[in-house]
């Protein structure tokens, strides 16, 4: 176990250091995304994947052992060249959907009914996505649907790297970002969410970061739990958060479909609207039971879109690291704390 959890330290290291360097990155993107414009921007994303592709190293090979994972086979150039490429147009889209240009872009919305039906119950609700296209492409709805108000949940070194590279991006874009790790946080999110707004988070990724404390909802667990072929680590932190304020919890995933065409998709998860308060009944394990149901329900929605569209998950490392192994039986861990 001690190798599993350092080598889920080293994913959260390589994840922090890589969304530092994207700053500089960004800064690059958004000089020529602002002085090219679009049509002639995305020609420079060829050099660049051509570039990543034949010199990106550890990060490349994991692209190449993930695609093999979501497409049953090895995959080809072509495979390995759109993967990457797809990355790389999310990137530079991020600087116009940030910047409001939604005129560039055809967005199709399936199951926004889940979203409306959540606006009009005024309790707000956790919007759990992945690294999976584009979380921006979410503020596209955002502008037909004026009563939309979304705020992205992290801790506080992830949000201050969120907030720079934003700043990077688009510096007169306003996005409010509730960092977790405070005192005042649990308050902040709770009265968001009573005003009818909705957290966004990625829960591909730890929730709680290295040398970060202990989320208020109490420590979370990891569980390993079977995706695309092998046990791989999920943390149930982002779920215990929502069971502990009872709200409901929708995923949430903006597809990349190519050229300028995205597909916001929306399917409800988990509703812990209803669930008691357990430090009032004594009841914890019944709470547990249902975040794990929820972490395991997010896994398997992830699992489906990977396969559907394997070129929109970017996380470049190894993310079944330390993994038991295919021969260990997944659901028979309940997770370790």
């Amino acid at each position: 176990m001690n190798a599993a959890r350092e080598s889920l330290d080293n994913a959260a290291t390589w994840a922090t250091q890589a969304e530092r360097s994207n700053a500089t990155t960004l800064r690059l993107m958004r000089w020529i995304a602002v002085t090219l414009g679009r049509r002639l921007s995305r020609l420079v994303l060829h050099p660049i994947t051509l570039y990543f592709l034949l010199f990106g190293g550890p990060a490349a090979r994991a692209s190449s052992a993930y695609l093999r994972r979501a497409l049953g086979r090895a995959p080809g150039w072509r495979d390995r060249y759109r993967h990457v490429h797809h990355f790389a147009a999310t990137i530079l889209d991020r600087v116009y959907l940030l910047r409001g240009d939604f005129d560039l872009f055809e967005v199709e919305v399936v199951g926004a009914g889940h979203i409306d039906a959540i606006l009009q119950s005024g309790r707000g609700a956790f919007l759990v996505g992945a690294h999976l296209g584009s979380f921006e492409a979410l503020r596209a709805l955002g502008e037909q649907r004026r009563g939309l108000r979304v705020a992205m949940l992290m801790y506080e070194q992830n949000a201050r790297l969120l907030t720079d590279t934003l700043r990077a991006i688009a510096p007169d874009v306003v996005q409010h970002v509730i960092g977790l790790g405070r005192m005042e946080a649990m308050l902040e999110l709770r009265d968001w969410l009573d005003a009818g707004g909705v957290a966004g988070l990625l829960a591909d990724r730890t929730l709680q970061g290295p040398g970060q404390p202990a989320a208020a909802a109490g420590r979370s667990r990891t569980h390993w739990i079977d995706f695309l072929g092998q046990p791989a680590a999920f943390s149930d932190g982002a779920f215990r958060l929502a069971a502990l304020l009872r709200r409901p919890v929708v995923f949430m995933a903006g597809l990349y479909l190519g050229g300028g065409r995205y597909q916001l998709r929306f399917v409800p998860l988990a509703d812990f609207s209803e669930a008691g308060d357990p430090a009032a009944t004594g009841r914890r394990a019944p709470r547990d039971a249902a975040v794990e149901a929820a972490v395991r329900r997010y896994a398997q929605l992830l699992e489906q879109h990977c396969r559907e569209t394997p070129h929109n998950w970017f996380n470049f490392f190894d993310f079944w690291a330390g993994s038991p192994g295919p021969q260990d039986a997944p659901d028979a861990s309940p997770g370790t704390p």
